[in-house]
């Protein structure tokens, strides 16, 4: 499959700026400067950094395995014409906070700009370093493992806590198809993954805004629209090396990211299915096997997927109740200083009994009209399975080593880690 014609791309008329939203007609632009997806970018690295105009001095951060697939060659690239600070971090490093502060402090002062050559955690370590430094950032993907390439915030860990913090948008972004296509096969099931939750994602956030008037927007959704389809109909292609497949789910990580970014937030690719993510990784076994976050991601997606289904196949109007979890139980069930900052962020979306007797009565008027917007908006668990089974992604809690009672668990309690109402508090809040 060939590039979109420039003319009717999305991705191409956000560069541009003149990317028209889908419900006000505005003008919408790109944070980034470039974005550039290519069969192969080897041996116009440097020519795509000096087209940005950052400076002279730059600092290219990898890990081990991301310098092997990639870093070592952008360093010789960028070497010929830059003055170059190399940076490896040490094999799978951690997105927390010892780490950032660990870049942080290797990073020469005079350095104009910072160069990640990575995935998740090198581009969110770097995002943020390259933030605290004041200096703009550009990635080379080894992988297209995740989203948040494109995204204004990036993930930490904090105490336990994992954040997603407001960052920067990279002002480049470098996508080599040869590269990303043979990166381990888990990673790319990864980025399926990641990409597989839009519909579970935009279900969550168009409850809330119809529950409760929250902002909600349709432009990242329609970003989405041309190429989302094709990737989920070719998934089988990211796993034989297509590059007309890994274009599709490459278009479609960018795009989300820019979607994130134009929203001010993750609202639109991060909802009930990064709960219950966030909330396995927190409680998780000493024992359990380490997964990827969009293997994670796919799972959670389909649990959510089964959740929403069934509460709108109810014909009948919900009936809302007070939200029943206390604050005790909170901190019962993280301890004190994860409770105290888990019951932060459940305490604004609690339902008390007038409020509850609002919703009943909305839902009572206009409940039809309410799940057939929201299901216009998903696939459905069948159609959602069928996209990570035919990459070979997992599809189900025993294929990540995880115990059924663990996602159990994260369905009844993923809700009280963040301010987001999602179908985990409305499914919870209707309950008999």
């Amino acid at each position: 499959m060939p590039a979109p014609d420039p003319g009717d791309d999305p991705l191409a008329q956000l560069l541009a700026g003149d990317y028209r939203d889908p419900e006000t007609g505005e003008p919408l632009g790109a944070a980034s400067r470039a974005v550039v997806i290519e069969d192969s970018l080897d041996g116009r690295e440097a020519d795509l950094v000096a087209a940005l105009g950052l400076g002279d001095r730059l600092a290219v951060v990898a890990d081990e395995d991301t310098h092997a697939a990639l870093g070592r060659r952008v360093e010789r690239a960028l070497a010929a014409r830059f003055s170059v600070q190399q940076i490896v971090l040490g094999r799978a490093p951690h997105a927390d906070t010892a780490t950032l502060d660990r870049l942080a402090a290797a990073l020469d002062p005079g350095i104009d700009a910072v160069v990640a050559v990575g995935s998740g955690t090198i581009n969110d370590l770097c995002k943020l370093a390259a933030l605290g430094r004041g200096r703009p950032q550009v990635v080379f993907a080894t992988a297209p493992s995740m989203n948040g390439y494109t995204s204004l915030s990036a993930s930490i860990t904090e105490g336990g806590l994992k954040r997603t913090v407001r960052a920067a948008t990279p002002v480049g972004a470098f996508f080599d198809l040869g590269v990303l296509a043979a990166a381990p096969i888990r990673l790319i099931r990864a980025g399926l993954g990641d990409s597989v939750c839009r519909p579970t994602a935009q279900a969550d956030w168009l409850l809330a805004h119809l529950l409760f008037g929250r902002a909600y927007r349709e432009a990242p959704f329609a970003l989405l629209a041309r190429d989302e389809p094709v990737l989920l109909a070719e998934a089988r292609g990211l796993v034989s090396g297509d590059l007309a497949v890994m274009r599709s789910l490459v278009r479609t990580l960018v795009l989300s990211g820019f979607g994130m970014t134009i929203c001010g937030g993750s609202y639109p690719a991060s909802q009930g299915e990064h709960l219950l993510s966030h909330y396995i990784e927190m409680m998780r076994p000493p024992d359990l096997p380490a997964a990827l976050h969009g293997e994670q991601t796919g799972v959670c997606a389909l649990a959510m997927a089964r959740l929403q289904d069934r509460v709108l196949a109810r014909d009948a109007p919900p009936v809302v109740h007070p939200t029943r979890v206390t604050r005790d139980d909170v901190l019962r069930r993280f301890g004190a200083e994860r409770g105290e900052a888990c019951w932060r962020e459940l305490e604004p979306k609690r339902i008390d009994r007038d409020r509850a007797e609002q919703l009943t009565a909305r839902l009572a008027a206009g409940w039809d009209a309410m799940r057939a917007r929201i299901r216009g908006v998903t696939l459905g668990h069948s159609r959602m399975v069928a996209a990570l089974a035919a990459a070979g992604a997992p599809t189900a809690p025993d294929q990540l080593g995880w115990p059924d009672a663990l996602l159990d668990d994260a369905l009844a309690h993923a809700r009280e880690i963040r301010n987001r109402y999602t179908f985990l508090d409305f499914a919870l809040d209707i309950a008999p």
